[in-house]
């Protein structure tokens, strides 16, 4: 099994395990004190299990290289990014704990399965003490499973379904992204301000539970505000072509498309819905509107012209510190590491994977141990700042971030082909924080730390 490290082209072999005598991870002994994959040398392993392939692979691309910048920073490459805006100083470009951090990485596919098998071979062949990554629920949900089973911590990626910290919660799992359920709350506001209470919906949603959730979220929230809820229809998420799934719409009397679609889905059923008319279309005396609850930079470049005018929401934007000052310190700093090493800004899972890396170098430095227990410990209510977010608390009945939600709508007049997503309005943490008990979280158990081994 090969270890690696991320270019711009890709994967590059940087060294290999050889012979037959290699000693096994600690997975695989028995100690009384022992964890999994307890480091014993003068290295550590982190496992980044991300989408280099599917409808979700551009932001597997932005998650590795963020992936790799987060490495360089904690041996003290580079000008350290965040490390300098974190209000945590237990990180001091030494490694962890001293260790220099090495990494693998595999491919999920956005595939449950592949990504389980993926995850399984870096904790058991590679020694992986932490993994992290992924761009969808799916995968993050059965991953931070496996996780729990092994003994390792799972840092989650990109995962918005309100399951990963819902009813699939694990003790070993911890997500900085934030939730459909947060989605609903900050936009629809917004979306009644915008367009009026008294609204038709008409939702194409992701045929799993990322979908399943974040229709929820959002129509639970528009409908709280006026709106009325016309039809739901999932479509899969091997779809590449929506038209069949567009064209009922015509038929419908809604005046709202929420195209609860993700990466490469989006993009392809959003430039459908044009195609077919329906930005152009008055229905009920009212300009039809479309709405994306969750995109990027990264769809909005693939969507072009497409994307103008239409409102979304993000967990993070490179913009923020610029545009509303010091409260998103940490934000130009990852920025500007970021951009020299690759030649453009990051997207929001490129910020979460990077931020997922540092808090899990940073517990185990304040715990003192790689533990997985310990490691939980010291994440578990732990409040932090100069990450990009504003002020953050790491909830320990859930395990879930809770931050600042910035409403974005794709920009008019756009300057570059990076700067396609205008921010509208950042939502205070507090008008999105929810019981750890509210019903669209619902029968989640969280369960106790597994060290493993």
């Amino acid at each position: 099994m090969s270890k690696f490290s991320i270019s711009r082209r890709g994967l590059i072999k940087t060294g290999a395990y050889v012979g037959a005598g290699l000693a096994m991870p600690t997975i695989f002994t028995s100690s009384a004190n022992a964890f999994t994959n307890e480091p014993t040398g003068s290295t550590v392993t982190l496992g980044f299990n991300v989408p280099q392939s599917g409808p979700y692979a551009d932001e597997g691309a932005d998650e590795l290289r963020a992936f790799q910048l987060a490495v360089e920073h904690l041996n003290g490459g580079g000008d350290g990014g965040m490390l300098n805006t974190f209000s945590s100083k237990a990180l001091q470009g030494s490694g962890i704990m001293g260790k220099k951090v090495e990494f693998v990485s595999g491919d999920t596919q956005t595939k449950s399965d592949a990504a389980r098998a993926s995850a399984r071979s870096m904790i058991e062949k590679d020694g992986a003490v932490m993994i992290s990554g992924g761009s969808s629920s799916g995968v993050a949900v059965a991953v931070q499973a496996l996780c729990q089973e092994a003994g390792v911590i799972f840092m989650a990626g990109l995962t918005h379904a309100n399951d990963t910290t819902g009813k699939d919660r694990k003790a070993n799992g911890f997500r900085h992204f934030f939730n459909s359920y947060m989605s609903g709350a900050a936009l629809a506001p917004v979306l009644k301000n915008a367009y009026g209470a008294d609204r038709k919906a008409y939702y194409l949603t992701a045929d799993y539970n990322w979908g399943y959730t974040t229709e929820q979220a959002v129509r639970e929230s528009t409908e709280a505000v006026g709106w009325e809820t016309v039809n739901n229809v999932l479509t899969p998420l091997t779809q590449t072509d929506f038209s069949s799934y567009i064209a009922p719409v015509l038929q419908s009397d809604a005046d709202v498309l929420v195209l609860v679609h993700y990466g490469g889905n989006m993009v392809n059923s959003l430039t459908n819905a044009v195609q077919f008319g329906l930005r152009d279309r008055m229905v009920n005396g009212k300009q039809f509107e479309i709405v994306v609850p969750l995109y990027s930079e990264l769809m909005a470049r693939g969507a072009g012209e497409n994307v103008k005018g239409i409102f979304g929401s993000q967990n993070w934007d490179w913009k923020l510190e610029n545009q509303l000052g010091s409260r998103y310190i940490g934000t130009n700093a990852f920025v500007r590491s970021f951009g020299e090493k690759y030649g453009f800004p990051p997207s929001q899972a490129a910020h979460t994977c990077y931020v997922q890396t540092l808090l899990y170098a940073d517990a185990v430095e304040r715990a003192g141990s790689f533990n997985p227990c310990a490691v939980v410990e010291a994440l578990e209510g732990f409040e932090f700042d100069g990450l990009g977010n504003g002020p953050t608390l790491y909830r320990a009945d859930d395990h879930q971030c809770f931050k600042d939600v910035v409403v974005v709508k794709g920009k008019e007049n756009p300057e570059s082909e990076f700067d396609l997503v205008e921010i509208v309005e950042v939502t205070p943490a507090e008008q999105v924080t929810y019981a750890p008990d509210h019903p669209q979280f619902a029968g989640g158990d969280l369960g106790t730390c597994n060290p493993g081994a």
